[in-house]
């Protein structure tokens, strides 16, 4: 095992874990941030280089011309999407500025509950410990609170569970009759085993309560352009998402990257089949960790409630740091029982995958030969 300076190490981690990006300047393993390791291709950086003096040099386009390149990606006329700078403009706008009352399951992405006014965030807590989203049970909590959106973030971030369509188009029906929207997260739809049958985009003609927001961050691999969108077929809706977002909300580099996309649709279905296999050998890997209870993912990361003789989650995160250079998230802090056991670990290529699990596995027996 290679040998860090502890204090040198300790010192950046405590650096890192207060940061929410960057963290490709610093030289550490990064298990923690949630994206495709396999798109894009070279070939769109190369024509990044060559496009770069019209990019940098001129006004991208505005909001109409956004919505039909998004639309043209998923078949959808443009009127029923809002782009935004990533899905976290979307989300504040949202519940900061639309909704009265938002409720949301938990655990699940912080910032729907963390951008809405004090007071205005209802938290549902899912199904213990199962994390399944019974949607009886969600609706009657969402009617009663009189809530006015409720979301729903299917691959679930962090339990890395996907929601049946079924059970959301359900759901959706039973918040129509009380003015309730329904946002559905599928940032990471991609990467279920069969995104065509798990999607709510063919849905949403019929079910015009519904709003499925996307972050291209996660499955494009594109975190530093900061693309995300929203589509309903709800058009007040859409139009008070749109007032929202300025002129100008993304730069040239993300309107070109959406430009060039439609020549790379089979690089990037490859590319997920590529992620979707690293993750279910790491899953298989996982399992096999004596005392480690692993769920079954959906997701390009896997959600793990560590044994109960092991370190906390947070001394098991800064141990991987410290010892083997490897950065993971602990659950500390998210609304779910004994959050200090659970940690998430997002997927990488499989060799790396195998070196997380024999580190986890040292510090998880480490604290075993402690005790004995």
């Amino acid at each position: 095992m290679t040998q860090y300076n502890n204090e040198t190490q300790t010192q950046k981690y405590e650096f890192i874990s207060g940061q929410h990006g960057g963290y490709y300047r610093h030289d550490f393993i990064d298990h923690a941030y949630l994206y495709n390791l396999y798109f894009p291709p070279e070939a769109v950086f190369t024509r990044f280089k060559d496009q770069i003096h019209d990019i940098v040099l001129n006004y991208p386009v505005a909001q109409d011309a956004l919505a039909g390149l998004i639309g043209s990606l998923v078949h959808h006329p443009p009127e029923r999407i809002v782009v935004g700078n990533g899905a976290a403009e979307l989300i504040k706008i949202v519940s900061s500025h639309i909704a009265r009352k938002l409720i949301v399951p938990v655990p699940s992405f912080n910032e729907y509950a963390n951008a809405a006014p004090t007071g205005r965030a209802v938290e549902y807590a899912l199904e213990f410990p199962s994390f399944h989203l019974d949607v009886n049970k969600f609706a009657a909590e969402a009617i009663r609170v009189e809530a006015d959106v409720a979301v729903v973030v299917t691959p679930n971030n962090p339990t890395s569970m996907v929601v049946p369509k079924s059970d959301l188009v359900r759901l959706a029906q039973k918040l129509a009759n009380h003015d309730c929207m329904l946002i559905v997260d599928e940032s990471f739809i991609d990467f279920v085993h069969d995104p065509e049958q798990a999607t709510l985009e063919n849905e949403i003609e019929h079910c015009p309560n519904i709003a499925i927001f996307k972050s291209m961050s996660k499955a494009y691999g594109i975190c530093g352009l900061r693309i995300g969108y929203m589509l309903t077929a709800n058009s007040v809706f859409a139009e008070a998402v749109r007032n929202g977002v300025h002129i100008w909300n993304i730069n040239g580099f993300a309107e070109e990257f959406l430009r060039l996309l439609p020549d790379y649709r089979q690089e990037f279905i490859d590319s997920c089949k590529q992620v979707r296999k690293d993750r279910d050998k790491m899953y298989e890997n996982l399992s096999v960790v004596k005392g480690l209870t692993v769920y079954k993912p959906d997701a390009n990361f896997v959600f793990c409630r560590l044994p109960d003789h092991a370190h906390s989650a947070p001394e098991v995160t800064q141990r991987l740091f410290i010892e083997h250079n490897m950065y993971i998230k602990h659950c500390q802090g998210k609304t779910l029982p004994d959050s200090d056991r659970y940690i998430r670990i997002a997927s990488r290529t499989q060799t790396e995958n195998r070196k997380l699990v024999a580190a986890l596995v040292d510090i998880i027996d480490s604290k075993k030969a402690e005790i004995s």
